[in-house]
């Protein structure tokens, strides 16, 4: 492999302009080429991103030799099937979240990236933040205490019909979308996965939820609360509860985008002890995960991402949480 892992881009979607500019100024990764189904849209996205090569369809990019790895953001039901071809001819996939739209698809992936001897990991940008990483190291310090109550939320305001976000057939919805990051929050701060789900939602004229509200119980004293929405204001916050203090972020993708990175802690348990902040860096998530994925891919320490355990966890939480929320019902996870 050389110097840079050489990532080739399936699929010309808006976040994959954005992941190619966040990249650009790195120098352990390398956008090497881009493929669509349409040539010209391929060239256009070439030329305005500085990307040396294109090809005109998903199948050309998987036989380049010359790629590495593959950044996978095609629309969520397209996940699965387009992974597991890349892993199959050798590509490592860094794949945008969720990683597929059932727990089945997710444990195909992961087996199907083992058997070919190659890394796959779900994309969320976030954990890649010093605040993020910072979060999980008070919370392995028991900075906070036994966990009590977590909550984790975020809406982001989607009205074109027209938007694959809102498309039940390309795995549409808040749920898969913004959802998926709220549950992979409640995940990284429990530790692991939760035993009962209970749910509900609102269905908008395409099939598909555009609010999801979820409580999610551990069984040791922990309980979540999980709100994702395409029909509210953006707002994106975490709070992590314990015996002994509260947490609060806004476990931000890019800041300053969206704002500063927000991590606070109230060490202690009365309204009179103040909030202290916790200053941390910011930066581009999608450079800091493309470079914590290729030091992965050599087998260098350092990733913050997702592991194999936890994204099934997240699938099987959104497996839950999709099953509940039509008639309410608690619904239990496998051990």
């Amino acid at each position: 492999m050389n110097s840079k892992l050489r990532f080739g881009v399936l699929g010309g979607a808006n976040i994959a302009r954005m992941f190619v500019a966040g990249c650009a100024p790195s120098e352990r990764v390398e956008i090497a080429a881009i493929a669509s189904r349409d040539q010209g849209r391929a060239d256009a996205m070439a030329k305005e991103l500085g990307i040396k090569r294109t090809l005109g369809s998903y199948e050309a990019l998987l036989a380049d030799p010359d790629i590495d790895a593959i950044y996978l953001p095609l629309p969520n039901a397209l996940h699965a099937a387009w992974a597991i071809k890349a892993v199959e001819v050798g590509k490592h996939v860094l794949c945008e979240k969720p990683l597929a739209m059932t727990t089945t698809e997710t444990k195909a992936m992961f087996a199907a990236a083992d058997r070919h001897g190659v890394i796959l990991r779900e994309g969320y940008p976030y954990m890649a933040q010093p605040q993020t990483i910072a979060l999980r190291q008070m919370l392995r310090d028991g900075a906070i205490g036994p966990l009590k109550l977590i909550r984790s939320t975020f809406s982001v305001l989607f009205k074109d019909p027209a938007n694959i976000r809102l498309m039940p057939d390309l795995g549409g919805g808040a749920l898969y979308d913004a959802g998926s990051y709220a549950a992979s929050l409640i995940r990284l701060a429990a530790g692991h996965r939760p035993k009962w789900v209970q749910a509900t939602w609102q269905i908008d004229g395409n099939g598909v939820d555009v609010t999801t509200l979820a409580n999610i119980e551990f069984g040791n004293g922990l309980f979540a609360q999980l709100s994702c929405s395409f029909d509210a204001a953006y707002f994106r916050s975490a709070s992590i509860a314990g015996d002994g203090g509260i947490i609060e972020t806004n476990y931000l993708n890019h800041p300053p985008m969206g704002g500063p990175p927000l991590l606070q802690i109230r060490r202690g348990t009365t309204l009179a002890l103040p909030l202290e902040p916790l200053p941390v860096p910011d930066g581009n998530g999608f450079r800091l995960e493309a470079e914590e994925f290729a030091a992965l891919v050599a087998g260098e320490a350092g990733w913050h991402g997702a592991s194999p355990e936890e994204s099934v966890d997240i699938a099987l939480i959104l497996d839950a949480i999709r099953a509940s929320a039509p008639t309410g019902a608690w619904v239990s996870l496998p051990e």
